[in-house]
């Protein structure tokens, strides 16, 4: 069947939005000044050890990634086949990964250790986008992507590593691949709707994902309020629990009606 002229051409269209909007971000973080590693990141608030474990709630807490991601893949036999199932299982064990990463990096806060907290959440970023990317457009341009994408994640991680080595560490590419998918994500979804993935489920995510954000920034304030956990273990419960929504929005149903913009 022939394509409607004025549907292509809008999609077109949509198509060389989110092409500018990802531009327009790239330039306007390169146009920043280096972004160095603040050595103050490594202060959390709640240093409390318990069971002969440091940092005992920010280590514990990420628990919670190893359970979603566990979770994520036990429910891969009921998911139907799709172009864009490869991505689904690298965001599962890319979660599963943060979780141990982020379970060492918090035993002994370090820089070097936060490599190993940082690579696996570049996978499940671009993981997550070439999943919502392929399930909005075109199922195998998603597919082709993935690889490409993991790959520029890693890349930005290890370019701060390499950075750091040489006494000048710049963040800037891998803020880039950390806050680009969580702009590009609703735009995508807003511009082209779903299809499979449910789209609620994965608005609650971003707005769940935003929330744990927050809670990052008032670490030891939400530990004063609560006197039992930080902003930082909370922060690390929140974005377990936007993953979880974001493996619930893939149904079990070979079809799930999306949203059109």
């Amino acid at each position: 069947m022939r394509q409607n002229p004025v549907m292509m051409s809008s999609r077109n269209l949509k198509t060389v939005l989110l092409l500018l909007v990802t531009t327009a971000a790239a330039l306007a973080i390169y146009a920043l000044p280096r972004i160095a590693q603040d050595a103050a990141y490594h202060e959390f608030a709640d240093t409390q050890a318990r069971f002969g474990i440091p940092n005992f709630m920010n280590v514990i807490t990420n628990a919670a990634f190893l359970f979603t991601g566990t979770y994520g893949l036990s429910r891969l036999p009921q998911l139907p086949q799709s172009p864009l199932r490869m991505a689904y299982v690298l965001l599962c064990i890319a979660v599963i990964l943060v979780g141990c990463g982020s379970a060492w990096y918090h035993l002994a806060p370090s820089t070097a250790a936060l490599t190993w907290d940082r690579a696996p959440m570049t996978i499940a970023f671009m993981a997550l986008f070439a999943l919502v990317l392929g399930d909005s457009t075109a199922e195998r341009a998603g597919s082709r992507l993935l690889w490409p994408l993991v790959l520029a994640g890693l890349a930005s991680v290890a370019y701060w590593q390499v950075s750091e080595l040489r006494g000048a560490g710049d963040l800037r590419p891998y803020a880039l691949v950390q806050f680009l998918p969580m702009l590009l994500i609703p735009l995508v979804l807003l511009l082209f709707g779903s299809t499979r993935l449910r789209a609620t489920l994965l608005w609650s995510a971003l707005i769940v994902y935003a929330l744990s954000k927050v809670a990052e920034q008032y670490d030891a304030a939400i530990l004063e309020l609560t006197g039992f956990i930080s902003g930082h273990s909370v922060k690390h419960l929140l974005a377990a629990t936007a993953v979880l929504a974001a493996i619930l929005a893939h149904s079990d149903e070979d079809q799930v009606p999306g949203t059109s913009p």
